[in-house]
C-alpha cells in the first residue's frame, strides 16, 4: 500500500523539534540582538524613576545624603547636585568610566540653559569617547599659539571666556557625523561629547572614557528647595557592560546545546509514546475488519486513544452479535424455505407413487406448505421494501377495536383443534387516523408471536387501553419471556432464542422485524416487557388522532 503522507511518529518528532529550535531562536534574537534597545530601554526608565525619587527626598527628607547614595548604588548610576551657580552640593559617583564631580563650568552652564530652555529639565546623550580627544587635540593646539607671558604659557581672561565658542567651531567632521546620528531626538534632548581637560583649570570631567561604543545619559532638572534652586544631574551608562554581553553569549550557546540535546530526547520518547498506541489500534483494526471480532483493543496512553479504543471495542462486540445473528439467518431461512419444499415434494412424491393416496387430505397439505412458502417469500419483500424505504402509509380513521376482533377470528380453528384460548379485554370501541392494512398486518403478526411462544396452558390476551389521546394494546403470553439481554434483538429479521429453534406454529418468523418498521412509518412508540419464566408482554402505543393539540 503506498503511503503519501508522513508518519504520526515522525510528524511528531519534526514539530517538537521545530518547537524547540524557534524558542532557541526567539531567545538569542531578544537576547543578544536587541540587548542593547532593551537594556537602554530599562536603563532610561530606572534612571527617570530615580531623579524622580531623588526630588522627592530632597524636598522630604531631614538627610537625604545617605538615601540618595544608596540609590546611586543600587542602580550604578551618577548624582551630582549643585546650586544654579555650579557650585557642588553633593555627588556620588557609581559609575567607574564617567566622572561629574569636576564638570567645567562653561558645560554646566550648557547644561542648565538647556534644561531653563525645556521648562526646567533636559536629557544629555553621550556616544564614545572619540569626540572628547579630538576636540582636546584642537585645544591644545590653540593653547600652543598663545602669547607666552614671563617665560609661561598662561590664558588670558578673553581665552577663557571664548573657550566653549572655540570648542564648537574646531570640532572635527566626526563632530558632524555624531550629531547626524542623534537628528531627529526629541525636544529637550541634545547628543553632546565631552570636551578635553583643560590643562590650565585642572578640571577633569570624564565620560565613556575607555569605551568607544558607550552610550551614556545625563538627566538634567531644575527644582526649587527651602526657596533655593538646585540642579539635579543623574548620569547612567546605556549600554551594557561588554563582559555581561559576553557572559550572556556564553551561556546562551552551552544552553541551546542543552536544549536541542533535550528536545531531541523528549521529541523521540513523545513520538514513539504517541504512535505506540496508534499502531496497536490499527494492527486491533485490520484484524477486525479481517473478521476476527475477539479482538481487544487496550490503548490508554491518552484520553482520546482510550475513547477510541472503548469504542472499537463495543463495535467488535456489535459485530460480533451481527455476524452471528447473520449466521443463524442463513440457517433459520434455510430451515424455513427447507420445510415447506421439503413436504411438498414428499407429498407430491406419495400422490405420484402410491395408488389411492391422490386424496383431498394430501392436496391440503401441499396447499397449505404452499401458502406458508408464498408467506414467507412475501413476508421477506416487505421486509426489504420497508428498509428501502419504497412503502408508504395510507392512513384513514377507522374502529380499531373491530380490527383486532377481525383478526382473532383468523384464529377460531387453533383454538377448536389445538386448545388454544384468546381473550381480548377492552372497555369501548375506538376508532384511530391510521393504515388500516398495515396496522391489520401489526396486529396478525403480534399474535402470532404469542401463540408461538405462550406455555403449556396455550392462553394468549389482548388488552386494549385508552390513555388520553393515546390507544395502548398489549399482547401477552404465558410462556418462558424474553432474556433482558435479549429484549433489544427481538424485533431483528429471524432473532430466535438461541437455546432453540421451532417451526413457528403460525407465520413465518418475520412477523416482529414487520411491526417495528410499520410501527416506526406511523410514528408510535413500541417495545417488550418480560420476566424469565413469567411470560412477555408486547406492546405498542398509537396516537387515536394524530392532529389533536397537545395539552
Amino acid at each position: 500500500m503506498k503511503k503519501s503522507q508522513i508518519s504520526i511518529k515522525w510528524k511528531t518528532f519534526c514539530i517538537f523539534l521545530i518547537f524547540a529550535i524557534v524558542l532557541l531562536g526567539v531567545l538569542w534574537f531578544f537576547q543578544i540582538v536587541y540587548l542593547n534597545d532593551f537594556y537602554k530601554m530599562i536603563k532610561q526608565k530606572e534612571t527617570e524613576n530615580v531623579l524622580d525619587k531623588v526630588e522627592v527626598l530632597l524636598h522630604e527628607s531631614d538627610d537625604p545624603a545617605s538615601e540618595i547614595d544608596q540609590l546611586a548604588a543600587n542602580y550604578n548610576l551618577g548624582v551630582f547636585i549643585t546650586d544654579s551657580e555650579g557650585n557642588s552640593l553633593y555627588n556620588a559617583e557609581y559609575i567607574s568610566n564617567s566622572q561629574m564631580s569636576s564638570l567645567p563650568h562653561f558645560m554646566f552652564s550648557l547644561f542648565y540653559d538647556e534644561a531653563v530652555a525645556n521648562g526646567g529639565e533636559a536629557v544629555i546623550e553621550f556616544k564614545g569617547s572619540e569626540m572628547q580627544r579630538s576636540i582636546r587635540e584642537n585645544l591644545n593646539k590653540e593653547l600652543e599659539q598663545q602669547p607666552e607671558i614671563d617665560g609661561e604659557s598662561e590664558a588670558t581672561p578673553e581665552t577663557e571666556l571664548e573657550q566653549p565658542e572655540n570648542i564648537l567651531e574646531n570640532a572635527p567632521d566626526s563632530a558632524d557625523e555624531t550629531s547626524e546620528e542623534s537628528s531627529g531626538q526629541g525636544e529637550g534632548k541634545i547628543e553632546y561629547t565631552i570636551p578635553p581637560e583643560n590643562e590650565m583649570t585642572k578640571e577633569q570631567f570624564r565620560q565613556n572614557i575607555g569605551n568607544e561604543m558607550a552610550e551614556s545619559v545625563i538627566y538634567v532638572r531644575i527644582i526649587e528647595v527651602d526657596g533655593q534652586e538646585e540642579v539635579v544631574m543623574i548620569n547612567s551608562v546605556l549600554t551594557p557592560v561588554d563582559a555581561t554581553v559576553t557572559t550572556l553569549k556564553a551561556q546562551l550557546r552551552i544552553i541551546t546545546v542543552i536544549i536541542i540535546i533535550i528536545a531531541f530526547i523528549l521529541a523521540a520518547a513523545t513520538a514513539k509514546s504517541t504512535s505506540r498506541s496508534i499502531i496497536k489500534l490499527n494492527d486491533g483494526a485490520k484484524k477486525l475488519a479481517a473478521g476476527d471480532y475477539s479482538v481487544k483493543f487496550d490503548a490508554d496512553d491518552y484520553m482520546e486513544v482510550a475513547e477510541l479504543s472503548a469504542t472499537l471495542n463495543y463495535a467488535a462486540k456489535e459485530l460480533g452479535k451481527a455476524d452471528s445473528l447473520q449466521k443463524e439467518l442463513i440457517a433459520n431461512v434455510s430451515h424455513d424455505l427447507r420445510t415447506p419444499l421439503t413436504m411438498i415434494k414428499g407429498y407430491a412424491e406419495v400422490m405420484r407413487d402410491i395408488p389411492g393416496e391422490n386424496t383431498p387430505e394430501n392436496v391440503q397439505v401441499i396447499i397449505e406448505e404452499t401458502e406458508r412458502l408464498t408467506g414467507l417469500v412475501n413476508d421477506m419483500l416487505d421486509i426489504s421494501k420497508l428498509k428501502a424505504g419504497t412503502i408508504s402509509i395510507q392512513p384513514e380513521e377507522y374502529n380499531f377495536t373491530e380490527s383486532i376482533r377481525h383478526v382473532l377470528e383468523r384464529y377460531n380453528k387453533l383454538r377448536e383443534v389445538e386448545g388454544y384460548t384468546i381473550d381480548f379485554v377492552y372497555d369501548d370501541e375506538v376508532s384511530v387516523y391510521a393504515d388500516e392494512q398495515k396496522m391489520y398486518q401489526v396486529l396478525y403478526n403480534l399474535v402470532n408471536n404469542a401463540i408461538n411462544y405462550t406455555g403449556e396452558d396455550k392462553k394468549v390476551t389482548v388488552i386494549q387501553k385508552v390513555i388520553g389521546n393515546t390507544l395502548r394494546i398489549e399482547v401477552v403470553d404465558t410462556g418462558d419471556g424474553v432474556k433482558q439481554e435479549d429484549i433489544p434483538y427481538v424485533w431483528d429479521r429471524y432473532y430466535k432464542d438461541k437455546t432453540t429453534h421451532k417451526r413457528a406454529l403460525q407465520g413465518t418468523g418475520l412477523g416482529l422485524s414487520i411491526v417495528k418498521n410499520v410501527l416506526e412509518l406511523h410514528g408510535a412508540k413500541y417495545g417488550v416487557s418480560s420476566i424469565t419464566g413469567q411470560g412477555a408482554t408486547f406492546w405498542f402505543e398509537i396516537k387515536i388522532d394524530p392532529f389533536a393539540e397537545e395539552e
